[in-house]
């Protein structure tokens, strides 16, 4: 259905990255009257950048310094969208609302993995225990900064991007903090075994105490009390926890794309116009599989929406072929009084971009300074830079991402080393 003078009605579920920079195209894009935008956020707040929660938690930025721009057209926050109607084109909301679509587009993101730990549901099935927190969220944000005190014992379970995030943020606000990572390193999926080591050894120069090979069992609450005051380890060893983080990462959002019996893998199924199995029904974002392919980063989502935007205005050819992204965490220095053994001017941002683990045949380069803190390697076959990984010193990380995004030949001439110097190899 159309709306009154033959504009679309397009409607776009969810307020993250990926929703909120498809409103911004469109609306920047679209021929004045012929859209008529709605998007549909389940949360309260208005749209934020999860990736800067951390700094939030830290204390770093009040919630207002994160929130995203302003989402042009008719934006509804605090509404869940419950149904999809695909024969009538309606999307049926919680509050008892209908929304009508000319063309539905899901950005509906991710969810916190819950792992299946013994005692993590409450004894009314209704939510967490108490004093377990999930970090996806504003509201997990602000519910986990209300909670944690200086001297706070806390344990983050997970030990991947966002469990390192979570536990340098509580070691900020002055925390005690138990890092339980159940790999054999931290950020396996970006670091090799050098770089998370020094990011290790930055962590415990913090006060943060870190797990790995280390799987938790269950939480353990004292009697006749609701509160969790333990994590359980498989070996019978107990971390003593006032707070507990889950970080053990995000799942697709795929209920409602499920439910209305659209093609659903591990994401929604999408094509190069980021169609889903109903012509008339997108998806972008945490919550799409194209390709066979998850991506879970701000960067895919971004250029998702930038060459959706496109192709429902000005372009029906454009198409999405994929993303090389840059994965980066700034981690920033901790001040002096969270810091336990006092200043220090090691600040471990790290970059990591392709493929980091070499393959037989591979050249690999590595400069590694530890009085520092620093670590840089870049991966080339053949003629081409196909991965890199930098901690501590991202001088180079723009030149060097940009030649691996730009996929072209590496001068014959110029020595792998040069790769590594601050121009990157330009």
């Amino acid at each position: 259905m159309a709306a009154v003078g033959g504009a679309r009605e397009i409607v776009v579920i969810g307020g993250g990255t990926a929703g909120v920079r498809l409103a911004q195209r469109l609306a920047a894009t679209a021929p004045a009257g012929t859209v008529n935008l709605t998007l549909l956020g389940e949360e309260p707040h208005a749209p934020y950048n999860r990736v800067l929660l951390a700094e939030v938690l830290a204390g770093r930025y009040a919630p207002e310094v994160i929130a995203l721009p302003p989402v042009p057209g008719g934006e509804r926050r605090g509404v869940r969208a419950v149904r999809i109607d695909r024969a009538a084109r309606l999307v049926r909301c919680a509050d008892g609302g209908v929304v009508p679509y000319d063309r539905l587009i899901l950005a509906t993101g991710s969810n916190p993995v819950l792992p299946p730990l013994r005692g993590l549901r409450r004894p009314d099935h209704d939510g967490l225990p108490e004093g377990v927190h999930a970090f996806r969220t504003m509201d997990d944000c602000l519910a986990l900064s209300a909670a944690v005190r200086p001297g706070t014992r806390a344990v983050v379970i997970g030990g991947g991007l966002l469990g390192v995030s979570a536990a340098r943020a509580l070691a900020e606000r002055g925390a005690q903090v138990v890092l339980a990572q159940q790999g054999e390193h931290l950020m396996e999926r970006q670091l090799d075994r050098m770089g998370s080591r020094l990011l290790r050894a930055q962590l415990e120069a913090w006060g943060v105490e870190v797990h790995t090979e280390c799987r938790v069992r269950g939480l353990v609450r004292t009697a006749g009390d609701t509160r969790v005051a333990a994590v359980e380890l498989a070996d019978g060893f107990r971390l003593d926890a006032e707070l507990t983080v889950l970080a053990c990462g995000v799942r697709p959002r795929t209920g409602l794309a499920r439910a209305a019996g659209l093609d659903v893998r591990r994401g929604v199924v999408v094509d190069d116009e980021l169609r889903t199995s109903d012509p008339s029904i997108h998806a972008i974002g945490d919550c799409a599989e194209h390709d066979e392919r998850l991506y879970g980063l701000a960067g895919a989502a971004l250029e998702q929406a930038d060459v959706l935007a496109r192709l429902l205005t000005v372009d029906p050819l454009a198409r999405y072929t994929g993303t090389r992204s840059l994965t980066r965490l700034t981690l920033g220095a901790l001040s002096s009084e969270a810091r336990p053994e006092g200043p220090s001017e090691a600040s471990p941002d790290v970059a990591a971009f392709g493929e980091t683990t070499p393959l037989p045949g591979d050249d690999t380069v590595q400069l590694t300074d530890a009085t520092r803190g620093t670590y840089r390697k870049v991966v080339v076959r053949g003629d081409r830079l196909v991965g890199g990984v930098l901690l501590g010193d991202l001088a180079t990380v723009g030149t060097l991402a940009r030649t691996w995004e730009d996929d072209v030949p590496l001068p014959p001439t110029t020595p792998l080393l040069h790769l590594l110097t601050p121009d990157g190899g330009s």
